[in-house]
């Protein structure tokens, strides 16, 4: 198995700062990526920005210049820093990742329990 496990969120007002981690453990051979998608009320779900074992980001446009992903791959962690918050950026994050497993031969993806972002005055 593979669990990820988020920490951080919560309420903040709108230009307010927020930091997400995300720890990945379990029986895991190799991990590619992993990143953060989220889910607004009514919406699907998006990505946010996914970072590779080998230092590639991806970011979606609406947060570019505002969040910034980190991963290490050794300690099997991710953190999403996310500057200027604003109200759209509201939803639940969910931790992803892509690994493979050491009784598998191919990667897949894996899913935290999402965590509540709020901004809100």
């Amino acid at each position: 198995q593979v669990q990820l496990v988020e920490s951080g969120g919560g309420l903040v007002e709108p230009g307010g700062s927020l930091g997400l981690s995300c720890a990945a453990s379990g029986s895991i051979a190799s991990l590619y990526a992993m990143g953060w998608y989220r889910q607004a009320p009514g919406k699907e779900r998006e990505l946010v920005a996914v970072v590779t074992n080998g230092g590639r980001t991806n970011y979606a446009d609406s947060v570019k210049g505002r969040f910034t992903i980190s991963g290490d791959n050794a300690k099997k962690t991710v953190t999403l820093q996310m500057n200027g918050l604003k109200p759209e950026d509201t939803g639940v994050y969910y931790c992803y990742a892509n690994a493979r497993r050491v009784d598998y031969i191919d990667y897949d993806n894996y899913w935290g329990q999402g965590t509540q972002v709020t901004v809100s005055s």
